[in-house]
């Protein structure tokens, strides 16, 4: 017995043994993450000029048309206009973010435009070294310029010239706060930030951070430069920053809508995607919005009942306008609590641009006659569809009106800044 007993011990220790010395050497690898469009954009000059001037009229373009409607809901925007298929006049009071005068003509553009401008001057001065705290100080640099005017002689003489200058002032100084703050560390800059337009979740960077995508080599580039200066924006909205940007930078390089969209799937260098529960919310929504007009193309007028009275001035059919209402009511039923959240411009945009599928005007109506902040979604989604299409291939009646009126009555020459910008770059 104590023999069998001494044998099974020596089995067990010679297996154990056996098994401690065959170790496994089979390595699965992982997959390796490649960059969605790994080369740098290669354009001539007179080609990369063509491309920015389209992106800036494009942007305006979409300003534009959703000036005199910005805010509203569609109900009013249908009772008042039916369905806006051009540029109207922006007969509204001015406020320092929408127009800097009351009643303006049609081509009048608000803050998304100033923006552009500004950007372009920022890239001028400071495209050797782009970073938030350049950034930071170049806004203030402008804040600290306008107050300083404010005691000018001109000013005490004509109050006239005071409203104007406080105008300007009330624009800037809510980024100044964030500008100022960022600089002084960062206690006092998560402070000014939770407060900025009410610690609500803006779309702040969406105003400018597209123009990266007109100046980076890469998708992956135009993120990473546009969240660098998202210093405004809190949670998802600066991943939503860094994705039109990218998605501006691949519409640089082709028409394919898919594709431009897609970079909201692929480009991911902060890893959104591998999020706790929620994963990564712009691709959610993405996903959901592209979803939502693939169903509705299967709509058909003899198959629903509830399709709402089509607006007058309509351009296409009843059954269109089904489709085209459909996901109206999709949108209606994730409104955010505010207009403006960065959210809610992404869902918007993201939708109309399926909808749309490369065509500019389609993608315009259907943004500025849902109403919202249609003015902001429609500069965004405008400045992407202008930089697919450059300038010579924009809608010939809506870019000769917002050229004049940008340069003539905005003071902001359109020509002129996609030349400087052009110089800067190709310097």
């Amino acid at each position: 017995m104590k023999i069998k007993l001494i044998i099974t011990s020596l089995a067990c220790v010679t297996i154990i043994l056996s098994c401690r010395e065959s170790t496994n050497n089979v390595s699965i690898p992982s997959p390796v993450t490649s960059d969605f469009i790994p080369d740098t954009i290669n354009l001539s000059k007179e080609d990369y000029y063509d491309k920015v001037l389209g992106a800036l009229v494009g942007s305006a373009i979409g300003d534009a048309m959703g000036a005199s409607t910005e805010m509203w809901e569609r109900n009013e925007i249908q009772l008042k206009y039916g369905y806006i298929n051009g540029l109207t006049p922006a007969t509204r009071e001015q406020s320092p973010e929408g127009t800097w005068d009351h009643n303006l003509i049609a081509g009048a553009t608000t803050d998304d435009t100033r923006w552009k401008f500004f950007m372009v001057k920022y890239f001028s001065s400071n495209l050797a070294e782009l970073n938030s705290e350049k950034f930071s100080k170049f806004i203030t640099a402008y804040y600290a310029s306008l107050t300083k005017e404010l005691g000018s002689d001109e000013i005490s003489k004509n109050p006239d010239l005071l409203d104007n200058q406080i105008e300007k002032v009330d624009w800037i100084k809510e980024w100044a706060r964030v500008s100022l703050a960022y600089q002084n560390g960062d206690k006092a800059y998560q402070k000014a930030q939770n407060r900025f337009y009410g610690g609500e979740m803006s779309c702040a960077g969406q105003l400018y951070t597209p123009m990266f995508g007109l100046l980076a080599k890469t998708p992956k580039d135009a993120y990473n430069l546009a969240y660098e200066h998202s210093i405004f924006d809190i949670g998802y909205a600066k991943d939503i920053s860094g994705l039109v940007a990218a998605m501006t930078q691949t519409a640089m390089r082709t028409k394919n809508i898919d594709s431009i969209l897609n970079t909201a799937v692929f480009v991911d260098p902060l890893g959104y995607k591998s999020s706790r529960l929620v994963t990564r919310i712009s691709q959610n929504i993405l996903d959901a919005s592209r979803r939502t007009v693939l169903v509705s193309r299967k709509l058909s007028e003899e198959n629903d009942t509830t399709i709402t009275k089509m607006p007058n001035g309509f351009p296409n059919t009843k059954n269109e306008w089904l489709q085209q209402d459909y996901l109206y009511t999709f949108l209606d039923n994730d409104k955010k609590a505010i207009a403006f959240h960065a959210g809610e411009i992404w869902q918007i945009m993201v939708t109309a641009i399926e909808f749309g599928q490369g065509d500019f005007e389609k993608t315009m109506q259907f943004i500025v006659n849902y109403g919202r902040d249609n003015d902001t979604v429609a500069a965004v989604a405008g400045m992407i569809l202008g930089a697919k299409d450059g300038f010579n291939n924009l809608p010939k009646n809506l870019k000769t009106s917002v050229l004049k009126v940008s340069k003539e009555n905005m003071g902001i020459d359109l020509e002129v800044l996609a030349a400087e910008m052009t110089e800067t770059v190709y310097r």
